[in-house]
């Protein structure tokens, strides 16, 4: 079944927000035992800089995948 490209963008918003959710915690419990402070805000800036890179490159390589079948 071919997929939309509006379902191939909801889909990888879904992913990329989950995946943001899920970086965000990891940075805020991993940084820390490697001596790195940061403030949240700044947890969440850098969350919210992979979570572009993420979204763009998942949407593409969904549609790359729908175009070869």
């Amino acid at each position: 079944m071919r997929q939309s490209r509006r379902m191939s963008l909801t889909e990888a918003i879904t992913n990329v927000v989950i995946g943001y959710i899920l970086a965000v915690a990891t940075q805020v419990a991993v940084f820390p035992l490697f001596g790195i402070r940061i403030a949240i805000s700044d947890d969440l800036l850098i969350g919210l800089m992979f979570l572009v890179v993420s979204l763009v490159r998942s949407y593409v390589l969904r549609r790359a995948f729908e175009r070869l079948g």
